[in-house]
């Protein structure tokens, strides 16, 4: 078997993924998305399990059981990963696999899969725990004729006066 440590080396060097080994087989690096712009990834490769731990967003200003209901619910449609929160409610994606499976193309599906759920989830995290923060900033934004493009993905229900979005939006 490889060195899972220098596959992993290899697989982010080789998909242009600048990334910083803080430690012996700890990668730190960042993937780019476009709704969630970058979601920030740690590697952490064990001596038996390959770990991932994935940063989507901090704990939910409102709504924590709706946001972590939906959380699991989504859970039941990821492959290999799945979100958690910490002790203080912030969102994470976490994975481990046996390193026997370590090799490119399970790196390049797991990092994927990372990048979609996180990317795929954001909006509807925010929608569902940050209703009244993002409703305030549009309203502060429209009164003094401040940009609102960073809040576009949310026009239809501020603009529809919801309470926090529209569940069909969702996709639930």
């Amino acid at each position: 078997m490889s060195d899972p440590r220098q596959v992993v080396r290899d697989h982010l060097a080789a998909n242009d993924i600048e990334f910083e080994e803080t430690g012996e087989g700890l990668f730190s690096f960042s993937l780019p998305g476009e709704k969630k712009l970058q979601t920030a990834v740690r590697l952490d490769v064990g001596a038996h399990a390959l770990g991932v731990h994935a940063f989507v967003c901090r704990r939910p200003d409102e709504n924590h059981e709706r946001v972590y209901e939906w959380l699991l619910q989504r859970n039941l449609r990821l492959y290999a990963v799945s979100f958690a929160i910490d002790r203080l409610g912030d969102i994470y994606l976490d994975a481990r696999l046996p390193l026997a499976v370590v090799d490119p193309d399970e790196l390049d599906r797991l990092l994927g899969a990372v990048l979609t759920a996180a990317d795929e989830s954001f909006n509807t995290i925010l929608e569902l725990g940050f209703a009244s923060s993002i409703r305030k900033e549009w309203q502060w934004r429209q009164s003094r004729g401040e940009p609102t493009h960073n809040l576009e993905a949310f026009r239809g229900w501020l603009e529809s006066g919801d309470e926090d979005g529209d569940e069909s939006e969702r996709g639930r």
